[in-house]
């Protein structure tokens, strides 16, 4: 057997990655006490993603007690795509130092660069993730902003590292009046 690379991607296999293989693994790990809570995946805008209407995956959401929605990142707004934000660059440093020679090298390298991720690395990334989000919502849904500096290392030291982050609930209300206009 040989592993080959896709050649072109498109909706359809999109459609079948989601459906095959993230759909079980969400329902497989994520707490079935949480189940009534929507969860989103977040696509960015490349044209092979499918559509948050796409009724082959609607149906395929609807198998089961999990309320699982597709929404897209805003328009250039990588600081809001957390693969991009941390976890591909810091999987593809990894992958690097393993130097594979072929395709299945390739994924071998990625699939233990992925397990080598530390919790608390994942963790730095979505907190960094909630403080961009932070700043969009204070630049009113745009993207004139710094990536804030948390010093998360530091935060954990002190065994201070919130779970979530706070945002003002002035912030909250003005972008919801900007919503609804």
């Amino acid at each position: 057997m040989e592993t080959k690379p896709i050649q072109s991607l498109t909706k359809d296999i999109t459609r079948a990655c989601l459906i095959e293989k993230v759909l079980p693994a969400i329902r497989a790990k994520w707490p079935a006490s949480d189940s009534n809570n929507p969860i989103f995946l977040q696509q960015d805008n490349v044209r092979p993603h499918i559509g948050n209407n796409d009724l082959e995956f609607i149906e395929a959401t609807r198998q089961d007690e999990f309320d699982i929605r597709l929404c897209f990142q805003p328009l250039n707004s990588q600081d809001l795509n957390v693969l991009d934000l941390g976890f591909y660059r810091a999987i593809q440093s990894l992958q690097h130092q393993k130097a594979p020679k072929n395709v299945d090298e390739l994924v071998e390298a990625v699939e233990r660069s992925f397990v080598e991720r530390k919790a608390k690395q994942i963790s730095h990334v979505f907190h960094t993730l909630q403080s961009c989000m932070i700043e969009v919502m204070k630049d009113s849904g745009g993207n004139n902003y710094k990536v804030p500096h948390l010093n998360k290392n530091e935060l954990e030291r002190e065994e201070n590292i919130p779970l979530q982050l706070h945002c003002d609930i002035d912030i909250v209300k003005k972008d919801l009046a900007l919503l609804q206009q």
